[in-house]
């Protein structure tokens, strides 16, 4: 039971927002002396339970396509009935909210929004995921500035009193939003056979997989480049 509610959550994004959250409070708390651990726990508590939300949401909403792109899934796969599914979804979120709540409005009102992106990625009206743009706008959003900026923000307000963004901040995101749009194109590659039965207009599907896969190799390469560039006039401005 134990390994199928750990792939419910989609452990690979459990794990970058883990680092994620857990690097930007490296960063903002870099000036001040000891740790925050009531800060740190609840953001990430608060981050985490928001993730188990948004991808269960999704599991949720499209078991018969994972049936045919992800049938290992524990909802595709019958290892989780779809009500448990469902509560655990709906206890995530509330999780995700109180634990925002009780920090600060501000980060309350991060976390909201990114709910509700994610919940329009999944569902309709709205559904971002049926199209490729969408998609990789809703997953760029969310991961590239709300992550990034927003809750460095959240850490500068609760450590500092204010909201102030450093520019080697900046760098930071910029990246995680090309990486972003790159990982929307790449996943959606060996799902072609799902995606084209439902309607879903991915990039795989417009542009056929070897362009999508060179696509998403160029935003990313580009990406990297834009980081060691920044890095490189930095330390040129450092050294002047």
């Amino acid at each position: 039971m134990i390994k199928t509610l750990w792939d419910f959550t989609r452990p690979h994004t459990i794990i970058g927002s883990f680092l994620s959250v857990l690097a930007l409070y490296l960063i903002a708390a870099f000036d001040t002396e000891g740790w925050h651990p009531t800060l740190l726990a609840l953001t990430l508590l608060s981050a985490l339970a928001c993730n188990v939300y948004i991808t269960g949401l999704n599991q949720l909403a499209d078991v018969e396509l994972d049936k045919i792109n992800k049938p290992e899934l524990p909802l595709p796969s019958g290892r989780m009935s779809w009500p448990l599914g469902f509560r655990i979804v709906a206890v995530s979120c509330v999780v995700a909210l109180v634990s925002a709540a009780l920090l600060n409005w501000y980060y309350f009102g991060l976390i909201l929004l990114i709910a509700l992106i994610g919940t329009a990625y999944s569902l309709p009206p709205l559904k971002f995921k049926r199209h490729h743009l969408g998609a990789a706008l809703a997953i760029t959003i969310v991961r590239g500035v709300l992550v990034n900026i927003g809750i460095y923000l959240h850490y500068y307000y609760e450590l500092y009193g204010r909201f102030e963004l450093p520019s080697h901040v900046v760098p930071l995101a910029v990246f995680v939003v090309g990486f972003s749009f790159g990982i929307a194109w790449f996943k959606d590659i060996p799902d072609q056979e799902g995606d084209r039965a439902f309607g879903l207009k991915t990039l795989a599907l417009s542009m056929g997989q070897r362009q999508a896969f060179w696509a998403g190799v160029v935003v990313v390469a580009l990406s990297y480049l834009y980081v060691l560039v920044s890095a490189l006039l930095g330390l040129a401005e450092v050294d002047a």
